[in-house]
């Protein structure tokens, strides 16, 4: 059976992806009997057009690693926070007068700004930011927005303050209340991938979040864990993230289906 209208994710490699069966359940709940969640590995952001024609009843898409700016050029409508921080994660396909209509999203800020504030239990003023793709652009928004200062440490320096991470010191580490790791290093199935981090400079003094889910303690976290720190991965942000995702996709089919 062909299914009449598609939603899928978008992304690189999917092997660790939940999405599938997360949003296939909700089709179920939700009794839409006519709409199927399906993969989509491109090799190149450049396919994306190809996808786009060869799909003609592709109604949204989840973004993934390392599509989430990228795919930017090709949307032809931006959320007021996806217009500030350059990234999106979801984005909704309509069809208007035989023309595609590429609207673009970012529930990422959502679900880290609902599962930090959850996770924190004092003030924090400062943090480091590891990694400087489109996830950390969501981690930087709400951090701003929470009046938390921070540093990215990356392999390239994108702005002028990233610090690389040869640059990086125990006392810069020691100096920060928050590290966040935004970068798809230890994930599975590369689960023996290593940060090139200073974690001896990690303490009791720190909160140490994690975006990877999959392992549910990569190697950072459990090098943090180990001298102390308090921890978390990011599977609480996920769920999150991808129930404000399914509600943007479910008002998406009610208007299909109501016309």
């Amino acid at each position: 059976m062909i299914s009449q209208y598609i939603i899928g994710l978008l992304g690189k490699t999917l092997k660790h992806s939940f999405s599938k069966d997360y949003f296939t359940n909700k089709f179920i709940l939700y009794n839409l009997k006519n709409f199927e969640y399906k993969n989509f590995e491109l090799p190149h952001i450049d396919n994306f057009t190809k996808l786009i024609s060869e799909n003609f009843n592709l109604i949204g898409l989840n973004v993934t690693i390392p599509y989430k700016e990228q795919i930017l050029k090709y949307v032809d409508k931006k959320s007021y926070e996806v217009e500030k921080i350059g990234a999106t994660n979801t984005i909704l396909i309509e069809k208007i007068n035989n023309k595609t209509i590429i609207s673009a999203y970012n529930t990422d800020i959502y679900g880290f700004e609902v599962s930090l504030n959850k996770f924190i239990e004092k003030k924090i003023n400062s943090a480091l930011i590891i990694g400087n793709g489109g996830a950390s652009k969501a981690v930087g928004y709400v951090l701003e927005k929470m009046g938390i200062k921070f540093n990215i440490v990356a392999r390239n320096r994108k702005l002028e303050n990233d610090i690389l991470f040869e640059e990086l010191t125990n006392q810069t580490v020691k100096n920060t209340d928050l590290i966040v790791n935004t970068t798809p290093v230890g994930q599975f199935p590369n689960v023996y991938e290593k940060l090139n981090f200073p974690f001896d400079a990690i303490s009791n003094n720190h909160y140490c979040y994690d975006l990877i889910y999959n392992p549910s303690k990569t190697l950072f976290l459990q090098y943090a864990e180990k001298n102390g720190a308090k921890i978390i991965n990011g599977l609480q942000m996920l769920y999150l993230q991808a129930d404000k995702s399914w509600g943007l996709f479910y008002e998406a089919a009610k208007r299909i289906l109501s016309t």
